[in-house]
């Protein structure tokens, strides 16, 4: 069923909030690479990404009402993948990919510094659907640094490029 709608431009999506480990509460910054993402409207401007209700970053995002979207190059896959398969609550997925780590300019949080461009977002609606909600984010902030060629998700560990 995957193969049908693919590929998808893979983002990385940065959050950050407090949470509690191993007792002590803690801030935690994430990445979690993300591939179901969608604009929803210009005026204003809405981004739309839906993460699984099982995620870290789904918790983060909950509480902080925050979150930021990535464009990630081509040969970024070995950081999506990574980003993908691990779960951001007991790993530093900025320290385990070497990912350089920005703040944002509008919302309290992370940004990834090789990113192609980025849009910071606040949280504008939460709808659940099944095993995933669907976060819609007011785009406060945005930026394109350059357009290089982006990272697509075919299916498992294949990915493409445009041209």
């Amino acid at each position: 069923m995957l193969k049908i709608y693919n590929p998808r431009q893979t983002v990385l999506i940065t959050s950050r909030d407090k949470i509690d480990l191993y007792g002590k509460s803690t801030i935690k910054d994430n990445i979690m690479t993300c591939d179901w993402h969608t604009p929803i409207s210009f005026k204003p401007l809405y981004y739309a990404v839906s993460i699984s209700t099982q995620s870290l970053t789904h918790s983060l995002i909950e509480k902080s009402r925050v979150f930021c979207i990535n464009f990630i190059p081509e040969t970024m896959k070995k950081e999506a993948i990574l980003c993908g398969r691990h779960s951001g609550t007991h790993t530093d997925k900025f320290e385990a990919t070497g990912l350089g780590k920005s703040e944002c300019e509008k919302i309290d949080g992370p940004r990834i510094t090789e990113a192609l461009g980025y849009l910071e977002c606040e949280l504008e609606d939460i709808k659940a659907y099944g095993d995933h909600t669907l976060f819609v984010g007011k785009i406060l902030h945005s930026h394109l640094q350059n357009l290089d060629k982006r990272l697509f998700h075919t299916y498992e560990n294949d990915f493409t490029t445009t041209k």
